[in-house]
């Protein structure tokens, strides 16, 4: 834990951005019954039946001492899906960094072997670099 807050407590370096991540799933869900209009003034009423309308993952990447952040949905949580999804960070939002610091949770996907299960061994070395 003070290894996390140490890195926290570093100063803001563009050229090796401090990148939070973080997955979620989540449920979709649609209304069973449509919503009634409202009048001027009337509280919102809803119900509350739904329908499952199945799941997805939320893979969402932030830069707090820049303000940025990217929300990302998939269908899976799979070790190749955050690979993918580290891959864009490296060649999408963040191509220009010499080096990137990523704090994350310990989840099983979250591992150096995700890449080398992804990506031939080169390409998976240069992302773990």
């Amino acid at each position: 834990m003070e290894d996390i807050l140490e890195t926290y407590a570093l100063p803001y370096d563009p050229e090796i951005p401090l990148i939070c991540m973080n997955e979620q799933p989540v449920q979709l869900l649609d209304h069973s019954r449509p919503p009634q209009m409202l009048k001027p003034g009337q509280v919102q009423k809803e119900d509350y039946e739904y329908i499952r309308k199945g799941s997805c993952s939320l893979f969402m990447f932030t830069e707090p001492l820049a303000g940025w952040r990217h929300v990302q949905a998939s269908e899976r949580r799979t070790k190749s899906d955050w690979a993918l999804q580290i891959q864009e960070l490296l060649e999408v939002d963040y191509p220009e960094a010499k080096r990137i610091r990523l704090v994350m949770d310990n989840l099983n996907t979250h591992t150096i072997s995700s890449l080398y299960e992804t990506f031939a061994p080169e390409q998976a070395l240069a992302r773990n670099g």
